[in-house]
């Protein structure tokens, strides 16, 4: 009698776990169905960026239509400076219409990569790792998963918070290798029914209008403070500070040596003609706040009126990521 008790215990067990596991499948299934099944969508959020200085808030808005075509707009909260990237079928491009400026990527962005922004690329992340974990709370379903793009951006872990009800992410934590919260991302309001024309994710619909020659020209008008990276790493300190004047424009040059040794040049970004996309070497950095151009000895990017450029030998795109995102101004840290 006993025997029969345990083995109807055990097998009461593993019927348990089984039905854990193919509940997680089923959920993980219909988030798939749920989340890509219509012709596109819209979607608004606010992200808080904690990568570096000051941390900072951003208005994202997205648009996507089946099969390629994306926008992404991300402007800082009380910043009136806007910046975009567009996918169509001409390719991948990056707008700042404040600066009139349009760069064209030779990319495959959004493709092999995590975008907390994207449910897309959300419901793909908790796909394919076969190590995600699901828990049920308060109505919400969360997920702890990898994301796609940790060697890139050194931010490996995310958690996931979906709404039982309404089978819609609700927000997106992604983290540091520590645990430590670096990307918060609060999904307002998402419409899986609209689907834009193709004609609507045309770049020069973005990057032409009166009110970026004012927004150009404040930026323009802006004095040059110099930026300084707040990470520190052992046995790397900046050695040379030089301010070059030339062509009446101010560089500022930092020069850090030791083990990670780098250069790294900052100025007033100028204003550009957005009729003429430029092609950007390297690859798209997406930094959060910024979209930059990355190679495997320097990345460039722009923000709050400076344009930047990091050359180095010895340091991995992830380290220079990590010096973008955390250039702050004031003094050397």
């Amino acid at each position: 009698m006993r025997f029969r008790l345990i083995s109807v215990l055990v097998i009461m067990s593993f019927l348990l776990v089984a039905c854990g596991g193919s509940s997680q499948e089923k959920v993980v299934g219909k988030l798939g169905e749920e989340w890509g099944d219509g012709k596109g969508y819209e979607l608004t959020a606010t992200m808080e960026m904690k990568t570096g200085g000051e941390p900072r808030t951003y208005d994202v808005n997205v648009w996507h239509t089946k099969p390629d075509f994306y926008r992404v707009t991300v402007t800082e909260q009380n910043d009136n400076v806007t910046q975009m990237i567009v996918r169509n079928e001409e390719g991948v491009f990056v707008v700042t219409p404040a600066l009139r400026k349009t760069y064209k990527f030779q990319s495959e962005w959004p493709k092999q990569n995590s975008q907390a922004y994207l449910i897309g690329a959300l419901a793909q992340d908790i796909a394919e790792d076969k190590e995600a974990v699901m828990t049920e709370k308060d109505g919400e379903y969360i997920f702890e998963t990898a994301t796609r793009n940790a060697e890139k951006t050194g931010l490996p872990l995310q958690k996931i918070i979906v709404d039982k009800k309404t089978m819609l992410p609700k927000s997106v934590v992604i983290m540091d290798e520590s645990k430590e919260e670096k990307i918060m991302i609060d999904f307002k309001e998402i419409d899986l029914s609209v689907a834009h024309k193709k004609e609507e994710y045309a770049v020069e619909k973005f990057s032409e209008n009166e009110e970026n020659e004012v927004a150009a020209a404040d930026i323009e008008d802006k004095e040059l403070q110099t930026h300084y990276p707040s990470v520190q790493w052992e046995n790397t300190k900046l050695a040379d500070e030089t301010v070059i004047q030339e062509d009446g424009v101010e560089r500022v040059v930092l020069t850090f040596e030791g083990e990670k040794a780098y250069t790294l040049m900052q100025q007033p970004a100028a204003s550009g003609n957005s009729v003429l996309p430029v092609f950007a070497p390297g690859d798209l950095a997406d930094l959060g706040f910024t979209i930059g151009a990355i190679t495997d000895t320097s990345i460039s990017w722009e923000k709050d009126g400076v344009s930047f450029f990091l050359a180095s030998t010895k340091l991995t795109r992830e380290e220079m990521m990590e010096v973008a995102a955390s250039m702050t101004v004031g003094n050397v840290k």
